[in-house]
């Protein structure tokens, strides 16, 4: 199966991702890893990527695709995969599509993890991060055994800088803003499928795993 997550930061995609992941066995792909990965095997791509991202400048379009195509033409990707975090823009999802039908692929459905804005934004203070294996938590849902410690590898726990309630909400609104043409995009391609993100979290990933086992 070939799945886009969409939702807003504090929807909960990378909690459902790896429950996902477990499951069905496909890897989990975000933008970040794909840039990590490509750079760290310094590849072409890798490399100008790189470039942009160490003059702090967004990745263009046509680089990113590029990455994308690496990363689906390794071995773990050809029973399925799970995106994360991309395509964020119409241009992003047209190119994809269009490699996509390249390679003999499609996307078999997007998923959008929906929270009201008022929620997210509690969610995403609530968040803490190992400062040494990156594990991520949150006070409320997934807290650590012992506070502000690492339960895998007892490093210490922080809070992104970006997760603070100002950050946090011109994060919300950038998404608001940019995302809400792709959501219109797939609905009208007829492949969206909306999950409340309000519920526990195994009744949203109990909601994902019905659709995921309808389109088996």
């Amino acid at each position: 199966m070939n799945i886009i997550f969409m939702g807003p930061p504090g929807a909960g995609k990378g909690t459902q991702s790896e429950k996902i992941v477990e499951k069905y066995g496909i890897p989990h792909i975000s933008t970040g890893d794909m840039f990590r990965a490509a750079i760290k095997n310094g590849t072409k791509l890798g490399l100008e990527a790189k470039s942009f991202m160490d003059a702090g400048k967004l990745v263009p379009d046509e680089l990113t695709i590029g990455i994308v195509k690496e990363r689906l033409m390794e071995p773990d990707c050809q029973k399925g995969f799970l995106f994360d975090g991309f395509p964020r823009t119409i241009n992003q999802a047209k190119a994809l599509n269009e490699m996509l039908n390249g390679m003999n692929k499609k996307i078999d459905v997007v998923i959008n993890i929906d929270v009201p804005f008022d929620v997210l934004l509690q969610r995403l203070v609530s968040r803490r991060m190992c400062k040494n294996c990156g594990t991520s938590y949150h006070l409320e849902f997934k807290p650590s055994k012992v506070a502000n410690v690492c339960d895998k590898c007892d490093g210490e726990l922080y809070q992104r800088s970006d997760d603070n309630k100002e950050s946090a909400t011109v994060r919300l609104e950038t998404y608001t803003n940019e995302t809400k043409p792709l959501i219109d995009f797939y609905q009208q391609a007829g492949i969206l499928e909306e999950v409340d993100g309000l519920q526990s979290v195994d009744k949203v990933f109990s909601d994902i795993d019905t659709i995921l086992e309808d389109i088996k």
